[in-house]
């Protein structure tokens, strides 16, 4: 069946998904989700009627883009070069798939984006900037985020020591919601302009407000062509468009995600062409921060080329995201069809019909969650991990050290922390995976430096667990993978299986107290080791199933290591 540039092929759910489909016609769902309507979800209006705003920020921030190109045109005329933004989740992915999938245009910043609290990551950065053609732009809806704050920090040192504190602020902008501490932080630093987000919008459903935007339009995107196309898009998910005999494929789409997870298969794995592929970061959190809760959830599969049917269970949904003219994927997907893997093909014309994406996404997520019975966005389990890392945080203030654990295996280089049975850590992972049953995922989550080297291991890693086990296996870096799937990690029905990968940190770096003091009392190899411990123990408070395995200093090696079997 095809609806707009939307096909599927779904075999034997075809039934559930048109009787859906009519149920959200014979309920006017639609028509409920334009007029606001909370109880769709929930029968209190908190954490809904206050995250609405996306359904019109295609056409508001039509007003604003002058604004945004006044910025930048001042930006080019005092001979800036760079930007890089300091955020996470919401804030950061929408700009970093921006940067990935468009480049930039001759004339415009070149952005990079820091969401890592590993000291690495931090100093990659710190020392590959020219600070004085450098803007940073810092972007958190709360205000107070620690690692963007504590990014701001210590790069407001840097620029100041550089060039003096009464130049300082112009390197600065923010992006944040009216009321924050982070629009106190930009008045008070004097930064050269603060964009005040609709408060009305979710992190996660940010990407064509201010937050995505203002680093569009520094890197040389039209913001109007983005605009145009996300406003189709809302248009064909608008109150006249019945999913039934109409066309809203964000409808469908919603529909065919939550009854196929109601169905068991809940392993939403996207296929994108290697172009776009970089757009799967922000579906993955849009997806699980949005339905991993009440012992639920749709878990997204990003990051990795299609294989053979043979690699797969009966868990999933495919999702196809293919770029005109682009056939890489063609055949795999093709096999899995013909495999009766139900599968959805999305076709983009170009690389701006991203813009429609982002709207298509968030429309279906609403949709899926009000099938789902549950509340798509809040995120109430992202808390637990922060609240334990500030438990970690104030102990190492208090004593001067973190908590420690107590390793049950060192062997080869490598430290276990958790049950084990085997005398080798690629046998204790061996034995851990072994508890493995149908429909379980396994998560691996790196709190280390991401770099193409280590990336790669990891993805070999994982495909090796994918192939060995058939089951669905995820990749994320910590501490950016709080912000993004952590929710549903603790908030689904408990049955993922993850590998808590760490390593020494080969030099650290002290965070500021305050911007422009050089007093310290942390510094972000704590931070990082106080966030792993703490979603360490938020998992195992919900009762999940982790194991950590310590590196030492060289994570490529140790990987290498740990997948000897």
């Amino acid at each position: 069946m095809t609806i707009q540039n939307m096909s599927t092929s779904l075999g034997q759910y075809q039934a559930i998904i048109d009787k859906a489909l009519a149920d959200l016609r014979d309920k006017q769902v639609i028509t409920q989700i334009w007029a606001h309507n909370y109880t769709l979800w929930k029968p209190e209006p908190t954490e809904i009627s206050n995250r609405l705003g996306w359904l019109h920020t295609a056409e508001t921030m039509r007003a604003n883009i002058n604004r945004m190109k006044a910025l930048t045109e001042a930006i080019h005329d005092d001979n800036y070069t760079h930007a890089l933004l300091l955020g996470m989740g919401g804030s950061s992915l929408a700009p970093e798939v921006f940067r990935k999938i468009f480049g930039v245009k001759d004339g415009y910043l070149d952005l990079a984006v820091l969401d890592s609290t590993d000291p690495g990551a931090v100093l990659a950065h710190a020392e590959n900037l020219d600070l004085g053609k450098t803007l940073f732009i810092v972007s958190t809806k709360s205000g107070g985020t620690v690692e963007t704050i504590s990014f701001f920090k210590f790069f407001y040192n840097r620029v100041s020591k550089a060039l003096g504190s009464d130049r300082a602020g112009e390197h600065f902008i923010a992006i944040t919601d009216p009321g924050s501490s982070l629009a106190d932080l930009a008045s008070r630093y004097k930064f050269r302009e603060t964009f005040l987000n609709d408060p009305n919008i979710g992190g996660r459903y940010s990407a064509l407000s201010y937050f995505g935007l203002v680093p569009a339009a520094l890197m040389g995107l039209d913001i109007a062509i983005l605009l145009d196309r996300a406003t189709a898009m809302m248009d064909m998910c608008g109150v006249c468009n019945c999913p039934v005999e109409g066309d809203n494929s964000g409808a469908r789409l919603g529909a065919i995600m939550s009854e196929l997870a109601m169905a068991g298969r809940d392993k939403l794995t996207l296929i994108l062409s290697p172009p776009i592929a970089a757009f799967g970061t922000w579906m993955e959190q849009l997806i699980a921060e949005s339905t991993g809760k009440e012992g639920k959830g749709i878990l997204p599969v990003d990051g990795k080329k299609p294989g053979p049917p043979k690699v797969y269970g009966n868990d999933r949904l495919f999702v196809y995201l293919r770029l005109e003219g682009d056939s890489t994927h063609d055949a795999a997907v093709q096999t899995l069809i013909e495999a009766d893997q139900p599968m959805v093909q999305i076709d983009l014309e170009d690389l701006y019909d991203l813009g429609g994406e982002f709207c298509r996404w968030e429309m279906a997520i609403a949709v899926a969650g009000h099938r789902l019975g549950i509340n798509p966005f809040d995120q109430p389990n992202v808390e637990s991990a922060k609240i334990s890392a500030k438990e970690m945080v104030a102990a190492y203030e208090k004593n001067g050290t973190l908590p420690l654990l107590t390793p049950t295996l060192r062997a080869d280089g490598i430290t276990v922390y958790g049950d084990t049975s085997a005398d080798t850590p690629a046998g204790v992972l061996k034995g851990f995976l072994d508890q493995a049953r149908p429909g379980d995922y396994i998560a691996i989550q790196a709190y280390v430096q991401p770099t193409e080297e280590t990336t790669a291991a990891l993805q070999q890693l994982r495909i090796q667990l994918r192939d060995r086990l058939k089951l669905a296996t995820t990749l994320g870096y910590g501490p950016r993978f709080l912000h993004s799937t952590g929710q549903l990690h603790k908030g689904d029905a408990g049955n993922g299986l993850f590998i808590q990968i760490t390593a020494d940190d080969r030099k650290d770096v002290r965070i500021p107290d305050e911007a422009g003091s050089p007093d310290s009392s942390i510094t972000f190899g704590v931070l990082k080791a106080a966030q792993a411990l703490g979603d360490r123990q938020a998992l195992l408070d919900v009762k999940r199933r982790v194991i950590r395995f310590h590196l030492g200093a060289d994570v490529v090696d140790g990987l290498k290591r740990l997948m000897q079997s």
